[in-house]
């Protein structure tokens, strides 16, 4: 069985401005593990918390309480030097590429950046790098005298994953990789995630708020809202018989092919839309976070729901839900509130 090279325990992570106006952490008691050369995924809505998680890892969102560990390490609060050390194990693909990338650098003075840095290699064998990994991730070698914007979006996110891999990491954040591509170049870049994986032994964070693509991605899912846990489990298992109504709402969100199917969907979306936005203002930011966080918008939700934020139980499928009426039995994996 792999060993666990992430692991989040009751995480919260709280923006300043966020307390101040008496709001709900970004992130409230999330705990999972990520397994190594696993690709867990997390998905949710904008405001879900995902990115936040993805931040906390590489130190760029203040935790107010839990702990994080890479690797069996606590790196909740790593300072900067022991922060940089640990830059070489764990890397960041960023959803814009081109904002991401030094304009006034070329392609291979980038790539070079992270070996000059720790100085363990010479010259030869940096650019002797550059191009066995631009040929890794399908750039010819003369891309390195190129700059950013001389490429294509797809060609700079290869950029953008060649940069990451430099230094061997051996856990990737992908935050929304792939969001700002059309589908059939994120095809390509997925499926060239997917090789490296294989090839490097990589273990991924892929951090999404589509469903589908984090289904084609990763073997479990970590599903989001509101900054808490709604469901964890096999991914395939998970898309096909979902037991949150989170879940079933960010499936039935997927574009299908049939322009009927679709249509009744979509009425479907904005009629649950309005009754929303009438429930929700009925209630109180206080008395929403007193019961389950997705009451406002649950189609099933009872009196219970109102006065219980529900722990994370075995559902009917097998995976972990957060829902008084399909909890079956309790588990370890319980959520603090």
């Amino acid at each position: 069985m792999s060993e666990s090279i992430l692991t989040f325990d009751d995480v919260v992570i709280a923006y300043r401005q966020r307390r101040e106006l008496g709001k709900a952490p970004a992130v409230n008691g999330v705990s999972f593990q990520l397994l190594s050369g696993e690709s867990l995924g997390l998905v949710g809505e904008s405001g879900s918390g995902k990115t936040s998680i993805g931040a906390a890892v590489v130190g760029l969102a203040p935790v107010r309480s839990g702990r994080i560990s890479f690797n069996g390490q606590d790196i909740t609060h790593l300072r900067s030097s022991r922060r940089r050390v640990l830059s070489s194990d764990i890397q960041v693909i960023f959803q814009d590429p081109l904002s991401s990338l030094n304009p006034d650098r070329t392609i291979g003075q980038t790539l070079s950046e992270p070996l000059l840095v720790q100085r363990t290699s010479t010259k030869q064998e940096i650019q002797s790098a550059v191009t066995a990994m631009l040929g890794r991730v399908g750039l010819e070698e003369e891309s390195a005298a190129f700059y950013p914007s001389q490429f294509s979006g797809g060609q700079r996110q290869r950029i953008a994953i060649a940069r990451a891999l430099m230094v061997s990491p051996r856990l990737v954040v992908c935050d929304e990789a792939v969001s700002a591509l059309d589908l059939s170049v994120q095809a390509q870049i997925l499926n060239l995630l997917l090789t490296l994986q294989r090839d490097l032994n990589l273990s991924y964070l892929f951090i999404s708020h589509d469903i589908d693509v984090v289904k084609h991605m990763c073997e479990r899912i970590v599903v989001l809202y509101r900054g808490e846990i709604m469901e964890v489990g096999d991914a395939q298992q998970i898309c096909a018989h979902p037991n949150h109504p989170y879940t079933e709402e960010l499936i039935s969100s997927i574009p299908v092919p049939d322009p009927l199917l679709q249509k009744c969907r979509r009425e479907e979306r904005q009629s649950r839309r309005r009754e929303m936005e009438t429930v929700d203002s009925s209630f109180h930011v206080s008395a929403i976070a007193a019961g389950c966080p997705f009451l406002a918008r649950c189609p099933i939700s009872v009196d219970r729901c109102q006065v219980e934020d529900p722990a994370l139980l075995v559902a009917p499928s097998g995976s972990l839900s957060a829902c008084h009426l399909r909890e079956t039995y309790p588990s370890v994996h319980s959520r603090a509130n």
